[in-house]
């Protein structure tokens, strides 16, 4: 009587060991492409993270993570010019204004102009892509930049965050248009026409010659040969964030103390 259910069992355990050879083969495949993939820089906030840290701790540990891997300190990156970049992109990122997202761009003002001191960051893939010279305003300072504006006609550097825009064929060649964020320290970008572009008055050639780098009427001028990579890397909605330690500009900075 028990026969064809004992027979139903056997032939149902026969197909169980036929087949998992094969079941194995799949999840042992599925194991090594799993693995295969490099951890990623986290850009988001998720939900196991949440429960044991802060906004302020995770940012902190970011900002470590960054600083370490891609040894920032090393070719002159100050961990404090990352830490505003990166709280104030995050900013950004939460009010879903940035298209571009994976890039954070920082022009440290706080170095000589002899320096590269525009960092490119990929933070997708915690990969530092471009690291450049980059021009300041002439009436911000000479090897320095000390003083900074928003007003027209100031030929002056203006700080703070900006997103990136569309780019134009003018004056200086190829540009990128950038939209100041901040009212009062660099909204004012469009109508001064402060754009990305590039000089010879910036980068290896011209320091082989002259002690420091040439200055503009404002803008974030870049080496002729770098330019169609900077912009486009950049362009269409990336974060860009021109610092320097001036009190005034981190204590008025709506973005850093909204």
């Amino acid at each position: 009587m028990y026969r064809p259910l004992q027979s139903i069992v056997t032939v149902i355990l026969i197909l169980i060991l036929a087949s998992w050879p094969v079941f194995m083969s799949g999840s042992s495949r599925e194991l090594k492409i799993a693995t295969a993939v490099p951890k990623p820089f986290v850009l988001y906030d998720s939900p196991s993270n949440t429960v044991t840290k802060s906004a302020e701790e995770r940012l902190q540990d970011d900002i470590a993570y960054l600083f370490d891997s891609l040894r920032l300190e090393k070719i002159g990156l100050t961990r404090e010019a990352l830490e505003y970049g990166l709280k104030g992109y995050r900013k950004l990122m939460a009010e879903e204004g940035l298209t571009n997202d994976s890039v954070l761009s920082i022009v440290d003002f706080s170095q000589s102009s002899r320096k590269k001191r525009l960092y490119v960051i990929d933070l997708a893939r915690t990969k530092l892509l471009i690291n450049t010279y980059v021009a300041h305003g002439k009436r911000s300072g000479k090897e320095y930049a000390q003083s900074f504006s928003n007003v027209p006609e100031s030929f002056k550097s203006s700080l703070g965050f900006y997103i990136t825009r569309n780019t134009y064929q003018g004056a200086n060649g190829l540009s990128l248009n950038i939209d100041g964020l901040e009212q009062g320290i660099n909204d004012k970008a469009f109508e001064r026409r402060i754009v990305v572009h590039s000089s010879r008055y910036v980068g290896n050639n011209w320091l082989k010659e002259n002690k420091i780098s040439g200055t503009s009427l404002g803008c974030p001028a870049v080496p002729v040969k770098v330019l169609n990579k900077i912009i486009e890397t950049i362009k269409g909605g990336s974060c860009l964030f021109i610092y320097h330690p001036t009190k005034y500009y981190l204590t008025r900075s709506n973005i850093l103390n909204g």
